[in-house]
């Protein structure tokens, strides 16, 4: 693609759109297949707690609330609202790599988030909250239950971070 081409691309579609959909897509149906397969194949549900190293364990748990179970609210229109909150955050997160992502590291970290955010709203939807799995836990201490679409919401912020880092840093060192 020429350079007058990408300066056109528009709001929708830019530099680095091909590659933030096929991540954020990656991330959803991975997310998905393994909450499908936990639920309809493992039957994760049936078996309560199943060890798996000293400090990871399988749970199954219906977040009807947001992370840590905050505004929790089992009500399927609570969870509706959930998923169109997802799914705007996510078109405006579309927006922000289609016309402003600079490079390629914030056009994965954005599309990791993308993909987490769309794989947890799929979940409310179908079945009135988000599925998760794995609970970490040391010492006494349980942290809160995840899924993979958290892992990528994750490793999405911390890739933002990283990349504002790196950014600053070249900026600062530029001569005047």
């Amino acid at each position: 693609m020429n350079k007058a081409k990408e300066e056109e691309s528009g709001w929708f579609w830019g530099k680095y759109s091909a590659l933030g959909l096929k991540i954020a897509l990656v991330v959803m149906l991975v997310d998905q297949a393994h909450k499908w397969w936990m639920l309809l194949g493992y039957r994760i549900q049936d078996k309560g707690r199943v060890p798996v190293l000293p400090f990871l364990d399988l749970v199954f748990v219906k977040n009807t609330g947001i992370s840590y179970s905050m505004l929790d609210q089992s009500s399927y229109a609570w969870q509706i609202a959930l998923a169109a909150f997802a799914v705007l955050a996510s078109v405006a997160m579309w927006v922000w790599i289609a016309h402003a992502a600079t490079n390629r590291l914030m056009a994965w970290s954005i599309a990791l988030i993308i993909g987490g955010a769309i794989g947890n709203a799929i979940d409310r939807i179908l079945i009135g909250g988000v599925a998760d799995f794995f609970s970490m836990h040391a010492f006494g201490f349980y942290w809160y239950v995840f899924n993979i679409a958290d892992v990528a919401i994750v490793a999405g912020v911390v890739g933002l971070l990283y990349d504002s880092f790196i950014s600053s840093r070249n900026d600062a060192a530029k001569p005047m």
